[in-house]
Formats: C-alpha cells, structure tokens, sequence
C-alpha cells in the first residue's frame, strides 16, 4: 500500500464516521421508531380482523413486502412531485425505511401474537377486559418479548438499507465516501473502508442482540421458578 493511499484512508476515516454518527445512526433509529409503532398497530388491527382498516393495512404489506426499499424511495423522493407532494429527502427517507420496517415487523409481531395461546385472551375477556385491553396488557407484551430476536435483525438490516438514502442526495456514510472517492479516484479502498465501517456497526449490534436475548433468557427463567 503506498503512502498516498494510506493517507487518504487514514483522512477518510473520521469524515465516513461522523456521517454515520450525525445521519446514518439518527436516520436508522427515527425510522425504526415509526417503523415499530406502525408494525404493531398494523399486527394488533390484522389479528383482530377490524373491518375495512384490516384489508387496507393486508395491502400495506402487501406492496411494501413485495416491492424493492429503493424504488420505494424513489417513488417518495422523486415521483410525488410529480402530483405536486414535494418532501426534502430527509422526510422521504424517514417515510420510505418506516413504513418498510413497518410491513416486515408488522408480520413478525403478527405471527408472535398468534402464537400466543389464545386461552390466555379469553381469560382476559373473561375477567372484564375488552378485547384491545386483553392484546395491550396480555398479549402484545410475551409477543414482543419472543419476537426481539427477528426485531433486531431487521434493526440491523435497515443500518445497512440506509445507505440506499445517498440515492436521495442524502450524505449518510456511503454518500460521504462517494464524495471522497470522486476527488481522490481511490474506488477500491474507500469503498472496502466503508463496507468495514457497516461491518463494525452490524457486529456491535449483533453483540448486543445476543445480550439482549441472554438477558431475556435469565429473567424468563427466573420468573418461572417464582
């Protein structure tokens, strides 16, 4: 490796990093946020089978599922304006990796509800509770719990779908690195640089998934010996 390029690399680096601090990191947090609240407002109203609301949202996931994250930004970013909906990129951005997020978990935490034995509701709605209250203090709390795992993969997923935003003109990670490689004409290494930067970012990530599941674990354990 010569000099020159170890420089660039070196130079690179807290620049790549700080775009993942000020953008990648709040862009994946915010639109997980949404993303969660919609998937289990979604999960709740399908398992419940609310007419009209029930379909709208089967459709939802549908097209969300079935279509490509980046055409979805592109549809956001630059065809609404063609209706006259003129959103800055950030907003497109937040909107598309949510209501994406929204789709899969939505599934995810739909499948653990119902997994739940459904005694445990009918206990409920026994005891005086309506059917929602059963879902918001019964159910909806063991689903979340069983399904973290499959949560944090998606969380994890979306750390690495952000980068689809520099398509949008957002400068998250891969579009800072981009902007370096277009002044230095160092593609390969740059790029590797990156890719290291998202690995770094996923493995922390991963680590503290399993902790999380590990802790999940123990206290489920203790809980049944009391």
């Amino acid at each position: 490796m010569s000099t020159r390029l170890l420089d660039i690399i070196i130079k690179a680096l807290p620049n790549i990093v700080l775009a993942g601090i000020t953008v990648t990191i709040p862009l994946t947090l915010i639109s997980f946020a949404i993303g969660m609240i919609l998937a289990i407002i979604v999960a709740v109203v399908r398992v419940l089978k609310i007419r009209v609301l029930s379909e709208i949202f089967r459709f939802y996931v549908w097209v969300f599922r079935g279509t490509p994250l980046l055409v979805q930004l592109f549809i956001i970013f630059y065809g609404l304006p063609g209706v006259g909906l003129n959103i800055p990129a950030l907003p497109s951005a937040i909107i598309a990796f949510s209501l994406n997020v929204g789709a899969y978990a939505s599934e995810t935490i739909r499948g653990a509800i119902i997994s739940v034995p459904r005694s445990q509701t009918e206990g409920a709605i026994a005891c005086g509770l309506t059917s929602w209250q059963a879902i918001y203090h019964i159910v909806l709390p063991q689903a979340i719990k069983a399904c973290i795992p499959a949560l944090f993969n998606t969380f994890i997923s979306l750390v690495k779908d952000t980068s689809l935003a520099a398509n949008i003109t957002i400068t998250e990670m891969f579009m800072k690195t981009q902007r370096i490689v277009a002044t230095t004409y160092e593609p390969l290494a740059l790029y590797i640089e990156v890719a290291l930067i998202y690995l770094l970012f996923s493995t922390g990530l991963t680590y503290l998934q399993k902790y999380a599941e590990k802790k999940l674990s123990y206290n489920s354990k203790n809980a049944q010996i009391a």
